[in-house]
Formats: structure tokens, C-alpha cells, sequence
């Protein structure tokens, strides 16, 4: 055994902010903590020690927001709003727009039935977040996804994403569950044509009981249902979203590449979840359930047959010397993925007549972000002419001439469309593991750069909002379900 690093955690009984340790052992890495009144816990924090370390060395730190909404009060995690110890800006936004839901999954942390009041923003109000979120500096939020509950219920939606579009928003996606996309074509053409550019759809697996286990129901016929009425309505942008259950699909990720693949027309990304463990529960209980980043990539690997390895993922900060360069050549802030290393892993898949090739094959990732780098630098020291020639000369770390082409277009322009061109020649494959109370690191959370926007004015990190400042936000506005349904003449028992 080795302690790594200390850092700050939080009980997960009482929630109260205590100091824990990183360590290794046996290949393995662990946080242990203990809380005077509920006592010691240890948990699994990354399944493989050496994965821990190569991911460490990509890690790219920011500066925040120069305009935090609170101030430094009480501490990391209870100052959220973001304050002013918070180290990376808004890549993400999320604004739920209710909590109420058309299913009632077993594993959701964010729904009426399991809260038991509803919480649901006024349009005024959803629109004062979305102008909150555009505030931001040095850099506004771009992009932007309308959660809930579910967000489809919500009839004002299609005002949200026009609204959201009319301040500035590049990107806006809908996080479903698709049973509405499922029955009308119609409805994704509204969708389309208000201005929604991608379909966050949970997809957990492709057999029946996969969904009966995570989602209670089977819903595998209205998934492809969904995916189909979005192809005939002209989206070219979904983005599978699977929550991964130890034991229960994770044995699925080759085939949901592959599904990925067939569908590449219409797929632009899997992003992997691993689940979050809530409520009390046993250490042994835990252990049979904690699945961890390591575990999904060496889980990829095994299942396309080495197509896709271990060491063609990267951690999401690798990007940010990309970002550097061409601002400091534009003169210009662009938004910076200055996530924690261990949040998560991706890597581009390129498609070539139906097979897989993931994008390290055609480029060397590490030689690329090296010169990126010194082309920062170069710029940041007024020898732009310099920095430009070592911009043109990162292409020689790039062999394919077709990807070449978009790459090129991306760090010289800098901008969305460039982006949006790259990203529909290949499948992002990605896992972000959000944290719980059992496995929850504040030095995480610090760089955390996926933001929930509140109606109070706040913008809070996505793993202290879902573990800690969920309940006391959405309190304030909800009201008790039985209220609800009688003030909209709804029968109690009918689903909503």
C-alpha cells in the first residue's frame, strides 16, 4: 500500500466535508476517509493504478470564472454558485426543466415520484438561467443540455431552445428517454426546426432485460423506434447515453459499438456512465456494484478484440492545449475542457467501410498536444508568424490525409461548424464517472466542468448538485405531488 495524495471528501452519512486519502493497492487505487461520528469508509476509486498515472499526466488546470455568484463561505462542496475556489469554466450546461417523468426508473436521481413533490421552473425562469449562463467570464457557456426529469413533457420546450439559440447557445441538446420521439416523427421535426442539435438518448443495452433491470420497464422497441422517427426528421446528431450497472450490461458495450457503427449515419457519440451508488449501502454491496473507468476501457478492448485498446483513450483535459493555441493566435478566449484527469476518457472512432478504427491509429495524440503546446507558447510570447509555422507543422503528426482536412480546419478556425464537421466523420466513444458520497474527491469537483444552472442565480457542479444541493434547490419550488395534480386536474393515480 502507498498514499497517493491527501484530499477532501464527505461523509457519506452526514454529507459534512471531511479529509481523505488517495492510495494504491494492489495495482488497484482507493479513497479512504473517516468521519468522527459515522466512522471509516474505503472505496474503489480507479480499478488500475497505472491508467491512474498516465492519466495524471495529462492534466491541465484552469482559472475559473472571473464573475463567481458567491462567495467563499463555508467551504468546498457547500459554497456552489460557482465560488471563487472553483478552477474551470462552464463546458457543459444543464437546466432541468422539470422533474417530472414519463417512466419511473429504479436507478434515477432526479424525478417526482421518488421526491414526492415537483419541481418545475417558470419559462421566465428558465430563461433568466439561460441569460445567467451566457454571463459567464471570460468565456459564456456554448453548450447546453435541457434535462429533467424529462424534458419532453415540458410543452414549453421548443421556446427554451429558441430562446437558448437567440442568446448565443452553439450547441443545445435534450436529455430523453425517447418515448415521446418514439411516437411521432412529427414532434422531432419541431425539435429539429426550433433548433436542437443533438438527441441525448439513454440507450443502456440492446436485449430486454438490460432495460426491466435499470429502467424497470422494457424499452427497447421505443429506442429504436426513437432513433428511426429522429432519422426520417433529418437529425444526424444522437448521442447514446448508457448508464453501465456492473454485471447487468456492461458485457453489451461491444455491441452497442457495433449497433453505433451500423447507425453511424445518425450516431455521433456513446457516452458511457457509470453507475452512481446512492443510499446506505454495505461495503461488500458496494464492491459488487463499483464499476470504474478502467474497468469500461479494458471492457472495450476485450469485447471489439483489441480494435479498440486501452491506450486509445485519452482524459477529456488532453484537448485543452488545442484551445490555448488558437486563442492565443486569435487573440481570443476559447472555452478550455479543464476537467480533473480521472472524470473521464474518450477517443474518436473512425469509420472505414463498416469497421472500426480509433483515431490514434492516424494520429500520434501525444506528439500532436506537445507542439500544440509550444504553439501556445510561441503565440502567447508575440511571435505569431512562429507559432503558425508550428501549427502547419503539427500536421505531420497526423497521417491521414481525410482527417488531416478537418483537424486542420478545426485549429485554425477555432470555431463550431469546424468542430461539428470533425465531429460527424467519427463516433466519439467516451466514459464520465460522476461521483457519489462513497467515492467523492473535492479536488474533482474544483475542476468540474459541467454546471447546472439554478433559478436562484447559482451554477453548481454536476456531483454536488446530484449528492448534496439537489434536494434543498428543488424544495424551495416544488410542491408536494398531490398539490400539483389538483391544481392541473390530473387524477392522483395517473402517470405524469
Amino acid at each position: 500500500m502507498q498514499d497517493i495524495k491527501t484530499t477532501r471528501s464527505i461523509c457519506p452519512e452526514c454529507l459534512k466535508a471531511i479529509d481523505a486519502t488517495i492510495y494504491e493497492e494492489g495495482g488497484k487505487v482507493f479513497i479512504r476517509k473517516t468521519c468522527p461520528e459515522h466512522g471509516s469508509v474505503q472505496e474503489l476509486y480507479w480499478s488500475d493504478y497505472n491508467q491512474y498515472v498516465r492519466a495524471e499526466k495529462l492534466r491541465y488546470d484552469g482559472e475559473g470564472i472571473s464573475n463567481p455568484r458567491t462567495e467563499k463561505k463555508n467551504g468546498c462542496p457547500y459554497d456552489c454558485g460557482i465560488c471563487p475556489e472553483h478552477k474551470s469554466h462552464t463546458a457543459l450546461a444543464i437546466i432541468d426543466v422539470t422533474n417530472r417523468c414519463n417512466l419511473t426508473c429504479p436507478i434515477c436521481f432526479a424525478n417526482a415520484a421518488s421526491a414526492g413533490y415537483v419541481y418545475e421552473p417558470t419559462k421566465e425562469q428558465v430563461f433568466g438561467m439561460l441569460e445567467n449562463l451566457r454571463a459567464n467570464k471570460p468565456v459564456p457557456a456554448t453548450a447546453l443540455q435541457f434535462s429533467g426529469g424529462e424534458p419532453t413533457i415540458r410543452e414549453e420546450l421548443f421556446d427554451f431552445v429558441r430562446k437558448a439559440k437567440e442568446l448565443g447557445f452553439d450547441h443545445v441538446e435534450i436529455n430523453t428517454n425517447g418515448l415521446r420521439l418514439s411516437q411521432s416523427v412529427e414532434y422531432c421535426k419541431q425539435l429539429r426546426d426550433s433548433g436542437v442539435s443533438t438527441i441525448y438518448l439513454q440507450f443502456d443495452g440492446l436485449t430486454a432485460d438490460v432495460f426491466k433491470f435499470i429502467r424497470g420497464v422494457d424499452l427497447l422497441d421505443i429506442k429504436m423506434k426513437a432513433i428511426e422517427n429522429l432519422r426520417i426528421a433529418g437529425f444526424n446528431s444522437i448521442v447514446l447515453v448508457v448508464t453501465l450497472v456492473k454485471g447487468v450490461n456492461d458485457h453489451q458495450l461491444g455491441d452497442i459499438i457495433n449497433f453505433a457503427v451500423k447507425n453511424f449515419d445518425v450516431i455521433r457519440c456513446i457516452n458511457v456512465q457509470p453507475v452512481s451508488l446512492c443510499g446506505r449501502l454495505p461495503q461488500k454491496e458496494r464492491e459488487n456494484m463499483r464499476i470504474t473507468i478502467p474497468d469500461f476501457m479494458k471492457a472495450v478492448e476485450e469485447q471489439t478484440n483489441g480494435n479498440i485498446k486501452v491506450s486509445d483513450f485519452y482524459p477529456v483535459p488532453t484537448v485543452v492545449p488545442v484551445s490555448k493555441a488558437v486563442g492565443a493566435l486569435k487573440d481570443k478566449r476559447y472555452l478550455e475542457f479543464t476537467a480533473h484527469p480521472h472524470c473521464g476518457m474518450a477517443t474518436y472512432l473512425l469509420i472505414e467501410n463498416g469497421k472500426i478504427k480509433p483515431i490514434t491509429h492516424y494520429a500520434n495524440i501525444d506528439k500532436f498536444i506537445e507542439v500544440m503546446n509550444k504553439v501556445y507558447q510561441t503565440a502567447s510570447k508575440g511571435s505569431k508568424s512562429k507559432a503558425k509555422l508550428k501549427l502547419v507543422g503539427s500536421m505531420r503528426h497526423v497521417k491521414f490525409g481525410f482527417l488531416r482536412k478537418y483537424v486542420l480546419g478545426v485549429v485554425t478556425s477555432g470555431d463550431y461548424k469546424a468542430l461539428g464537421d470533425l465531429q460527424r466523420q467519427a463516433i466519439l466513444l467516451s466514459a464520465m464517472h460522476f461521483m457519489d458520497p462513497y467515492n467523492f474527491d473535492l479536488e474533482r469537483v474544483q475542476r468540474c466542468v459541467i454546471h447546472y444552472a439554478v433559478p436562484d442565480g447559482r451554477i453548481i457542479p454536476f456531483c454536488t448538485m446530484n449528492s448534496i444541493h439537489r434536494a434543498e434547490v428543488e424544495k424551495k419550488l416544488g410542491i408536494p405531488i398531490k398539490d400539483w395534480k389538483a391544481k392541473h386536474k390530473v387524477e392522483i393515480s395517473q402517470p405524469f
